[in-house]
Parts: C-alpha cells; structure tokens; sequence
C-alpha cells in the first residue's frame, strides 16, 4: 500500500477517534479518556464500559458517514498543542532576529510573537485537524472488533479496530 494511502488510512481513523471521544463525553458525563490512532484503528485510554464503548464507536462512524464532519474536530487534539507551539516558536524567532539590539531589549517582541502565535492557534489548529490530521470522509469503513486490553499500567486500554467494509 502506498503511503499516500497509509496516511489517509490513520487520518480516517483519527476522525473516528475524535468523534468517538466527542460522543462518549455526552454518554458517560464526567469521563476521562483520550485516544491515539494507527493503520489498525485506534486506542482509547481511560475507565471505560467496553459495551458503552463500542455502541459509541459505532454511532460515532455512522454520524461521519451521513456528513456529521464536525465530529472529526476535537478541541483537546496534540494537533491543537503542536501547532500552538509551531506559531508561538516562529512568532517568537521572527520577533527577536533583529540583532542590531540587544538580547534583553528583543525580549518584549518575543513575548509579542508567542501571544500572536497563541491568539491565531485556536483557528489555525482547527484547520489543521480538518485539513490535515483528520479525514471525515469514512465511508466504506467498519468497526472490526473492540477489545479491552490486558493492563499495561494504571490506565484501562480499548482498541477499536477498524476495517474496509467487505465487498
């Protein structure tokens, strides 16, 4: 498989994932949990009922195959927090190349730049996610299996796996 396929396959599965943990949060009020998706499907982590879980796995895939994108969006992604950090860390080095004054005097431009990267992040992050990190259009997908995994520490474990609809 190529890798422009890989990639599309781990941005569909992150779709899935975010609308999953969007779902779950309205399901089970109060519930912590976060996800990390793969080529296979994804992992949720947090203290979870493995038959709440699928029922909610599977609704959030049908809500993204009948056009509920939004879904795909979620504000608490690493794809949030990283582009946040990219802007802030441009807009700080951008601010402080002026060499001609002194270190201590380029401060107050670098504090500028990272507030500038962090007032444009929320907007930019949001992009990213439906542009790049995420791809809503799910259709010909099915949940495979989802299992709750052996602990590997304090945290419960779920893979959901997902796979082509069979033709």
């Amino acid at each position: 498989m190529e890798l422009l396929s890989l990639a599309r396959r781990v941005r569909q599965h992150h779709a899935i994932e975010h609308a999953t943990l969007l779902l779950l949060v309205k399901r089970l009020p109060g519930v912590r949990a976060a996800g990390h998706s793969d080529l296979r499907g994804f992992i949720i982590l947090g203290e979870v009922p493995t038959d709440v879980l699928a029922a909610t796995v599977k609704e959030a895939l049908v809500r993204l195959q009948v056009g509920e994108h939004e879904l795909a969006v979620h504000p608490n992604c690493g794809t949030n927090l990283v582009t946040a950090g990219a802007l802030s860390g441009i807009g700080a080095a951008l601010m402080i190349s002026n060499r001609e004054r002194s270190w201590w005097a380029r401060v107050p431009s670098a504090i500028l730049g990272v507030t500038l990267g962090l007032i444009l992040s929320p907007t930019a992050g949001r992009w990213m996610q439906e542009n790049v990190t995420t791809d809503a259009d799910v259709r010909g997908l099915r949940i495979a299996d989802v299992t709750r995994l052996a602990p590997a520490g304090p945290v419960a474990r779920h893979r959901v796996s997902i796979a082509p609809e069979a033709a």
